[in-house]
């Protein structure tokens, strides 16, 4: 071959290069919900690495989580959550930083119920310790496919229907009056489920766990195998039903600090992975945060207040200030409900 043969394959094959980095860079580029294809990849590369090492790494043996494991794991996912407010903020400014963090606040706030709940379902169904984790992340999973769900089809309703804001902030304003006027001491009667009632009567439910496992093939009296589902698998159906019914507070008040699709969707699973290594610390604290309802209820209002008057034009917030408002108010009711629980436990 010659020499100015092999140059002119050199010059095409560096050319040929060239043209797909930049069709590449293109794609990268290209908008997907108002935001660039790469910021929402950088995302999603965090919560998928986030599972492999939890899943894979630091939880690949069925052991009981203790509290200090539970409390390194809590502080590890918050500062994940929080330094991900960082990024967004480097990329995106100080403003969506703000309704990030804001996000990210209330949505933890939001999970002390759904801990509750989950606690009962596992009281109930008498999941020990052991296995409590692996059910706990299978349960995050789907929740995590299920909230992607209701967050796109909010974000697609909103964006064709503003209106519909005002619905949330009425619901918001409505959720956080109730809290505060009634008594929520509900009786939460797990026998009564209908997850429960409806999965026993249409489904081969074994008595009794086979250790960590979803499904087991049994054989019946006339000695055929059949496909038989645990009660580990009916505890995470429950939960992942559970969380479908708290969605239905998290999902409007989310949406009503911003409409921002990106900064929606990663507030919540930030919130949302962190929740697991939560529940054991707050399943053994949870009597002490009794008056942190109360808070809660107070921002929900404050959501749906400011809402109203930004639409209607009377005034604006601005999200740095509506995160400081939001924390001070969530952290003034810990630091009370931790007070009164105190002073409480010592006069018994």
């Amino acid at each position: 071959m010659s020499v100015p043969s092999a140059l002119n394959k050199q010059v095409t094959g560096a050319n040929l290069t060239g043209h797909y980095m930049q069709d590449i860079l293109t794609f990268l580029v290209s908008d997907v919900l108002d935001k660039p294809l790469w910021i929402w990849l950088v995302f999603i590369a965090i919560v998928l690495l986030l599972l492999a090492l939890d899943l894979g790494v630091f939880h690949r043996k069925d052991h009981e989580i203790e509290l200090r494991e539970s409390l390194i794991f809590s502080a590890f996912y918050i500062s994940i959550g929080l330094l991900f407010g960082g990024w967004v903020w480097y990329n995106l400014g100080p403003d969506q930083a703000a309704l990030y963090w804001t996000g990210f606040v209330v949505e933890k706030t939001l999970s002390l119920d759904n801990i509750f709940v989950i606690a009962m379902i596992f009281s109930y169904c008498a999941i020990p310790r052991l296995y409590q984790h692996r059910v706990l992340f299978w349960g995050i999973l789907g929740v995590l496919i299920l909230r992607g769900l209701a967050i796109g089809l909010g974000a697609g309703i909103l964006h064709h229907f503003e209106w519909v804001l005002y619905i949330f902030a009425a619901f918001l304003i409505y959720t956080g009056v109730k809290m505060l006027a009634f008594d929520e001491d509900e009786d939460h009667n797990i026998a009564d489920n209908k997850i429960m009632k409806f999965m026993h009567r249409y489904f081969r439910v074994t008595d009794k766990l086979h250790g960590h496992n979803f499904f087991v093939r049994l054989k019946d009296e006339t000695g055929k195998r059949h496909l038989y589902i645990t009660p580990l698998f009916v505890t995470l159906v429950m939960i992942e039903f559970a969380d479908l019914i708290f969605a239905v507070d998290s999902i409007p008040a989310i949406f009503a600090i911003t409409t921002d699709t990106y900064i929606v969707f990663t507030s919540n699973i930030f919130a949302i992975l962190g929740l697991r290594a939560l529940f054991f610390v707050l399943a053994a604290l949870l009597s002490r945060f009794e008056y942190l309802k109360y808070a809660l209820s107070i921002v929900l209002i404050f959501i749906g207040v400011k809402i109203f008057a930004s639409m209607m034009g009377l005034f604006h917030i601005s999200p740095v200030w509506s995160l400081v408002i939001t924390v001070s108010i969530i952290g003034s009711g810990m630091i009370y409900s931790l007070k009164k629980t105190a002073v409480e436990e010592h006069q018994d």
